[in-house]
C-alpha cells in the first residue's frame, strides 16, 4: 500500500527573492528534517513524561546523570536497557506524544535553528518533516513560533520505524532521486533510514544520540551548530 505524504502548502511561493548570491547557488531538491531533538528542543519534557509512563508500567526510571550514557544507545538497545518490551513502544510513543500535546506550544526551538532556516528555505526547492511525532503537535509547535510557512510538507509516521519507506514515498511525491534528498536527524535510526532509503544523511550532535554514536553511521554530514547546515545546503 503506497505511503501517503501529508503536504500543505504556505501561502509563500516554493522559492522566494533570492540575493544576488544565492541565484548563482543551484537549488537543493528537497531538504527534510526530523523534529524532536532537530527542530524542537523536546527532550526535557520527553524525559518527564517517559519517567510518568515507566513509574505507571514498572519500567526503568531515567535519571538526569545517566543521560549522558544513554546518548550511546541506538533504539532497540535503548528499549532493552529500560526494560520496554518493543511491541508495546509504539503505544507508549503514542501515548507520549498525546501527553506532550498540551506542553508543545511553549517549548522552544533548538538555539540556533531560527536564524538558519530562512536561507536554507531559498536554497531549497522543497522543505520539510518527517517525524515519528504527531502532525498536530508539530503544526502546533511551528504556528508558536511563526515558523509554518518555511516548509512545504509535513509527514508523521507515529512510530519508532518506518522513516525508511516514508523517505522513499516523499521521494516518489515529488518525483525525485533519492540521491536529491538530505535528511537532518540527531538519532542513530535518522541516519540508518536515510541509508536505508539511499538518502544523504546529515547528522546533528545537539539532539538524542551523541556525536561518536552518530560517527560510527557514517552520515554524509555531521554537523554541531545550525548554522553549519548552511555549508552543506
Amino acid at each position: 500500500m503506497a505511503t501517503s505524504v501529508k503536504t500543505s502548502i504556505p501561502t509563500c511561493p516554493c522559492v522566494r527573492n533570492r540575493s544576488e548570491n544565492e541565484m548563482n547557488r543551484p537549488l537543493n531538491r528537497c531538504l527534510i528534517f526530523d523534529f524532536d531533538g532537530t527542530l524542537a528542543d523536546t527532550l526535557g519534557e520527553g524525559l518527564k513524561i517517559y519517567n510518568d509512563l515507566a513509574r505507571e508500567h514498572g519500567y526503568t526510571v531515567i535519571d538526569p546523570e545517566d543521560v549522558e550514557e544513554l546518548r550511546n544507545l541506538d533504539t532497540k538497545r535503548l528499549l532493552s536497557h529500560l526494560g520496554i518490551p518493543k511491541r508495546k513502544a509504539p503505544f507508549h510513543l503514542v501515548t507520549a506524544m498525546h501527553r506532550l500535546r498540551d506542553r508543545i506550544r511553549k517549548l522552544p526551538l533548538i538555539e540556533g535553528v531560527r536564524e538558519v532556516l530562512p536561507a536554507l528555505r531559498d536554497r531549497s526547492e522543497h522543505m520539510g518533516i518527517l517525524s515519528s511525532n504527531l502532525t498536530e503537535n508539530i503544526e502546533t509547535f511551528l504556528d508558536a513560533h511563526n515558523l509554518r510557512e518555511q516548509f512545504t510538507f509535513i509527514s508523521s509516521i507515529g512510530k519508532l520505524s518506518g522513516k525508511a519507506r516514508h523517505l522513499r514515498a516523499i521521494a516518489r511525491t515529488f518525483s525525485l532521486n533519492p540521491q536529491e534528498i538530505l535528511y537532518v536527524g540527531d538519532e542513530i535510526r535518522d541516519l540508518q533510514a536515510a541509508r536505508r532509503a539511499r538518502v544523504k544523511a546529515v547528522a546533528v550532535t545537539w539532539g538524542f544520540n551523541s556525536r561518536e554514536s552518530l560517527a560510527r553511521e557514517a552520515p554524509a554530514f555531521l554537523v554541531e551548530h545550525p548554522r553549519e547546515l548552511l555549508d552543506v545546503v
